[in-house]
């Protein structure tokens, strides 16, 4: 795995967080659309649940996985933080820890550290040299 690879995996992973996120607010308006139905009241002939029932466990679901999932960012992000601490240069750490733990873009890096894009491109190349890959990760990891 790439030091690009490696430290990317945060960024996935936020994402994965956010689509079940959105997924969740989905199934919560489904939810709140649909009439909920009554013990009393004949079953349907289908036999399955209502789309009311459905729709909650399909949220309760998806809030288990985004609770593993924030864990599994939160031991990540500390994991790349220390991996960037190890970076000797400072500017190269700033770099990294905008880009791949702030999940800031290139544009906003560079008028941060005041810099032209090009040259933050030019500074990003030098910086994933000098990461060092955690050994667990080496020989292609899979990504989360």
């Amino acid at each position: 795995m790439t030091a690009k690879e490696y430290l990317s995996q945060a960024r996935y992973l936020d994402n994965r967080i956010k689509s079940k996120l959105l997924q969740i607010d989905s199934l919560n308006e489904l939810a709140t659309r649909c009439t909920p139905s009554y013990f009393d009241m004949p079953k349907s002939p289908n036999r399955e649940g209502s789309r009311m029932e459905s729709a909650i466990l399909d949220i309760i679901e998806l809030e288990d996985e985004i609770s593993k999932d924030v864990v599994e960012l939160v031991a990540l992000k500390k994991e790349i933080v220390e991996v960037i601490k190890q970076v000797g240069n400072t500017e190269y750490q700033t770099l990294l820890e905008e880009r791949y733990l702030c999940f800031i873009t290139w544009e906003q890096i560079a008028v941060d550290m005041g810099y032209e894009l090009r040259y933050i491109h030019k500074l990003h190349g030098k910086a994933l040299e000098e990461v060092k890959v955690p050994a667990s990760y080496e020989g292609g990891h899979e990504m989360t």
